[in-house]
């Protein structure tokens, strides 16, 4: 992590001003904008925006962190797995509406950061795969149809093409388990 990053992140567990208004400028304005194409309106960008933050704070002053991307990136990618959640916590309350889930504030920002936490674990050590794993998995969970994947990695069939996602996924489970936050976080 860039000596810059770790100075921004300090200044805002400081609560520096200076540092929260360069962040709503530099990525408020993309956390807006998917925020209204994903059936959201501006008052929920600000929402995310602040949740995140928080999150953010409370988090770093708990135990430092890496991030193994810029700032800005990272960032948008807290909003954008809290913007999900808040979808996916609506659509349950809209569907099943005995399910209303009063959570204080508090345990839904721990529940964030839990979920935060699992992110940055998964995406670390999909990062630790090898390049033609990690390129397979990343298409895969976009649900990119076999037929496609076996002509873009020349593979002869399309059950060569299932091994290959088979072993890479199974890799990616034995990096994750052999981490040490993995007995913390999947309890939670």
């Amino acid at each position: 992590m860039s000596q810059k990053t770790i100075l921004f992140l300090e200044n805002l567990s400081h609560g520096k001003q200076e540092e929260i208004i360069l962040l709503y400028q530099k990525v408020f304005p993309k956390i807006e904008r998917y925020v209204l194409n994903n059936n959201g309106r501006l008052g929920d960008a600000d929402d995310i925006f602040q949740k995140a933050l928080l999150q953010l704070i409370v988090r770093y002053k708990k135990e430092p962190f890496d991030i193994h991307t810029s700032f800005e990136n990272y960032f948008f990618m807290v909003c954008k797995n809290l913007w999900r959640r808040e979808l996916n916590t609506n659509k349950l309350i809209t569907h099943n509406p005995e399910l209303l889930n009063n959570l204080p504030d508090e345990t839904d920002n721990a529940f964030a950061i839990v979920e935060q936490e699992r992110h940055d674990l998964f995406t670390e050590k999909l990062a630790a795969l090898s390049s033609n794993c990690k390129q397979l998995l990343q298409l895969f969970f976009k649900k990119t149809p076999y037929d496609v994947l076996m002509r873009m990695f020349n593979y002869n069939s399309e059950s060569v093409v299932r091994q290959r996602i088979f072993k890479c996924k199974n890799r990616l489970v034995e990096l994750i388990k052999k981490d040490n936050r993995y007995d913390n976080l999947k309890d939670v």
